[in-house]
């Protein structure tokens, strides 16, 4: 089985991901990032995302992009938007985010010899982030084949992101039938610490009108409120 840098940040679309990635036959290594975000509880998600689909490891690096703020999700002073996904790039962008993980994940899979790397970005049922684009995913490999010993050296390095065309709907059919289970992940961009979802953000409701599409139950689990 060949080994895979699979970015895991806790939520929906990475634990589907995970789940195409052994079920394509990789030996997975899950990499999840703890940015400082506000919505910490999701990687105690991904830890239980990990073992429920057989990681064979999971690591959690701490880089605090709080530092420089700009974002939503990693300042507080900054209110996060709850009366809908509107057009354009909302507040919650992080800045250079999807940038600085896949390159830790590049960094992890040239010491374990992996040519391939996962992430579980989507350009269809998204935010309007513009490095969850298809153009960012292949701008990325052709980057990480220059400037790497083991691109140079002629192990060519794939960036996969399986779900980057699908709806909700669909990504959500998907992990069915792999047989995840999507009560164990947070995508809420304010959960409080059990992980309890506010049902409000646009994370949120993207999730929430993904499960009515496809017909399936939300297992979300919502603060009382909602």
């Amino acid at each position: 089985m060949k080994p895979a840098v699979v970015l895991l940040s806790g939520g929906l679309d990475s634990a589907t991901v995970l789940a195409i990635a052994r079920e394509q036959g990789f030996t997975c290594y899950c990499l999840s990032v703890d940015y400082g975000q506000r919505h910490s509880a999701e990687l105690l998600a991904a830890d239980r995302v990990a073992r429920h689909l057989g990681a064979s490891a999971h690591r959690v690096l701490h880089m605090d992009l709080s530092q420089f703020g700009g974002s939503a999700l990693t300042d507080t002073s900054i209110a996060l938007p709850v009366a809908g996904v509107q057009p354009g790039i909302p507040v919650t962008y992080v800045p250079a985010r999807n940038t600085i993980m896949l390159s830790l994940a590049l960094a992890w899979a040239e010491v374990l010899g992996a040519r391939d790397i996962f992430v579980g970005v989507n350009a269809v049922d998204y935010s309007g982030y513009p490095d969850c684009r298809p153009e960012f995913i292949r701008a990325f490999e052709t980057l990480a084949n220059l400037a790497t010993k083991a691109g140079v050296e002629g192990h060519a390095l794939t960036v996969h992101a399986p779900l980057i065309d699908l709806s909700k709907a669909r990504i959500i059919a998907e992990g069915q039938r792999l047989g995840v289970d999507y009560g164990l992940t947070v995508s809420c961009y304010q959960a409080d610490e059990s992980g309890r979802a506010c049902g409000v953000c646009d994370s949120c409701r993207l999730r929430s009108e993904g499960f009515a599409a496809a017909g399936v139950t939300d297992p979300t689990h919502y603060l009382a409120s909602n």
